[in-house]
């Protein structure tokens, strides 16, 4: 990382222009991916990434560049690059600047490269085994095992200079069932920031027999009927659609411009009475979770929606401008090579009062979304499709027979006010979520919820 006396100079020759916010993005990442077919390491990869980034503002302009050189002639000639875009001056502001520390929320115990190769390919057999043992119709069972270590600094002409480390893990697991010439996949893929000391707790073994859990109920299972219905969305990554269909058009990225269908309306009802939701960066050692934001600001709990009402959208500093907010320590990206911009950390509904099993009382005829699947999602409108992974149907009130190929369709304004039930079983998934800055790691997640109304696409000719 560059010292403080080098960033001084940087960020004055930035403000030799006419832009009046200068900000540089240091980053020093080390990935490692270790994957595996059936009990055999197929690959080992370890990449490192360094660089900086560096952006200037003038009102709501914004030019970005970066390098993978970061030595004075690189950066002095990226950043007059900057200067003559945003319009270069003789004259500036000296910019000084002051550390700021902070205790780490996010302790780690067991760094991964202090961990044998070995021993870390282990744990893929581990899921194998766990997958196979399960049933004999599990055929194939494919793993991965990804560990991260990114260091941040960030400095800008505000004065302030701030760092981070983040350091994630999480494992995956596909496995495959086969019988009488079908085939069918099941998936399960924990995750958290955290290091290897992570898997004293989780289980690899456990891991491979859920993927295969999945597998097996999808291979016995019906097609499902279409049509709409009430359905009952399980806790976990169950929130995915939570986080597709309503906290993307939360995100300033979208709100600033009028791009999403919740532009205006704070203060306002959004959803039923029962819903509440937030987005926190700030959970000990969550998948999602950081010490301070990508523009070098310490990280917040944001109350997004509270019983329906919209209370807060999430904000970066430049959509700040445009919306004439603060920001709520929301830029977030991948790497140096993106610049940020409003995304989510750990998004989740929170907890209602409804039991499990009130969630099916007098359902005559829906669908038990118990995992979901990916899908897709316009901001602008909201309306989005998620496929089902793992689904039951219901059947007065009880979960009756399994059914694959359901779609959940709709729009998140219409999917809010249709949630009538909130369950008390809060739980959170891992996932990657793209967008303009790029591939993130977010926690998505709720208790379960029953929607009234939503129309499933189904492969049932019934």
């Amino acid at each position: 990382m560059l010292d403080k006396k080098m960033l001084e100079c940087y960020l004055t020759l930035c403000m030799k222009s006419e832009a009046d916010f200068a900000e540089i993005f240091e980053e020093d990442r080390i990935s490692e991916e270790i994957s595996a077919l059936n009990d055999r390491v197929e690959k080992v990869n370890r990449t490192i990434t360094k660089g900086a980034g560096i952006r200037l503002y003038k009102g709501l302009q914004s030019v970005y560049g970066y390098s993978n050189e970061t030595d004075e002639e690189s950066m002095t000639n990226l950043i007059n690059d900057l200067r003559n875009a945003i319009g270069a001056k003789e004259e500036g502001i000296n910019v000084s600047l002051t550390r700021v520390n902070y205790e780490n929320r996010h302790p780690v115990r067991i760094q991964f490269d202090s961990v044998s190769q070995d021993d870390k390919a282990q744990l893929l057999v581990r899921v194998c085994n766990g997958a196979k043992n399960a049933d004999e119709k599990i055929v194939k069972v494919q793993s991965l095992l990804l560990n991260v270590r990114q260091n941040v600094q960030i400095s800008n002409s505000e004065g302030r200079l701030i760092s981070d480390t983040r350091v994630r893990t999480r494992i995956r697991a596909n496995a495959y069932a086969e019988e009488n010439g079908k085939m069918q996949s099941g998936f399960y893929g924990p995750g958290a920031g955290m290091g290897m000391e992570f898997y004293e707790t989780v289980i690899p073994e456990d891991i491979g027999k859920e993927a295969a859990r999945v597998a097996l109920v999808n291979l016995n299972a019906a097609d499902c009927p279409g049509g709409k219905m009430p359905v009952v969305i399980d806790n976990g990554f169950g929130g995915v659609i939570f986080h597709e269909a309503c906290g993307h058009s939360l995100e300033a990225t979208s709100v600033a411009r009028n791009a999403s269908v919740f532009a205006n309306k704070l203060g306002t009802k959004i959803a039923n009475e029962c819903v509440s939701a937030v987005d926190d960066g700030t959970i000990p050692n969550a998948w999602g979770s950081q010490n301070i934001d990508d523009e070098g600001n310490f990280q917040q709990k944001r109350q997004l929606i509270k019983d329906g009402v919209l209370t807060s959208y999430m904000i970066d500093r430049l959509n700040g401008r445009r919306m004439h907010m603060d920001s709520t320590s929301s830029g977030r990206r991948e790497s140096y090579q993106y610049e940020p911009t409003s995304r989510m950390s750990n998004t989740f509904i929170t907890e209602g009062n409804a039991t499990f099993e009130e969630l099916f009382e007098g359902i005559e005829k829906g669908l038990y979304a118990k995992r979901m699947g990916g899908g897709s999602v316009n901001p602008q409108t909201g309306e989005f499709n998620f496929s089902v992974q793992e689904g039951y149907l219901i059947e007065n009130g009880k979960i009756t027979t399994p059914v694959k190929g359901a779609a959940l369709i709709g729009s998140g304004a219409e999917i809010l006010m249709n949630i009538e039930k909130v369950c008390s079983n809060l739980s959170r998934s891992q996932g990657m979520c793209g967008s303009r800055s790029g591939s993130i790691p977010t926690d998505v997640g709720q208790p379960a919820i029953r929607i009234s109304s939503i129309t499933v696409g189904g492969t049932s000719n019934e």
